[in-house]
């Protein structure tokens, strides 16, 4: 309910952004991507935008992480960590992104598990399998339309679906050591995204 109006927005070539927010074991992965059986907002976005697309759209799909301070491909995570660039054409970017070409909801998903199983997870004292990282898909939508005349009209238009690490106070984690420092990251991290 909340996302399925702005497929449209995404499709006329205009860049969005959906944040899943919340304490560290409050169920944002599983509202992004779903679980046994239940569907996520991510695929049922994709449903959407892939059934409102023109014959004329090509979608690309990346998907990085922030841990630590630093950003990984999840999708080809022996890239190492990238760094953010300005371009003159695309404006701000991450540098060395790989990007797929994707026509189905399933291509999609499969590549959204895929890089998911490269996503950093420790455990935590308040979740065994707590995502230590904040996860962003980005699907790039470009449509070609023919104008009057003989010009071709395009549009780009950028879905960003992030699904957060735990916002939490450390006192309420007990974490310590390596978690508290990734805790400090995370909260730090959030400001910046």
């Amino acid at each position: 309910a909340a996302v399925k109006p702005l497929v449209e927005v995404v499709l006329n070539g205009m860049n969005v952004t959906i944040f899943a927010y919340g304490q560290t074991g409050s169920g944002k992965t599983h509202t992004m991507l779903g679980h046994r059986g239940e569907t996520g907002v991510m695929r049922l976005t994709l449903a959407e935008m892939f059934a409102r697309a023109k014959s004329k759209c090509k979608f690309m799909v990346s998907f990085i992480e922030l841990y630590n301070e630093e950003i990984r491909d999840l999708l080809n995570p022996a890239t190492g960590n990238l760094d953010l660039r300005e371009d003159p054409v695309k404006g701000i970017c991450v540098a060395g992104i790989t990007e797929f070409t994707t026509s189905t909801v399933e291509e999609t998903m499969q590549l959204l598990h895929r890089g998911n199983l490269n996503r950093s997870v420790e455990p935590t004292k308040k979740n065994e399998t707590s995502s230590r990282s904040h996860a962003v898909m980005q699907i790039m939508v470009e449509g070609r339309d023919k104008a009057v005349g003989l010009n071709e009209v395009v549009r780009v238009g950028k879905l960003s679906m992030v699904d957060l690490a735990g916002s939490e106070r450390a006192s309420a984690t007990d974490n310590r050591g390596a978690r508290l420092v990734e805790g400090a990251n995370i909260n730090r991290s959030l400001l910046a995204l």
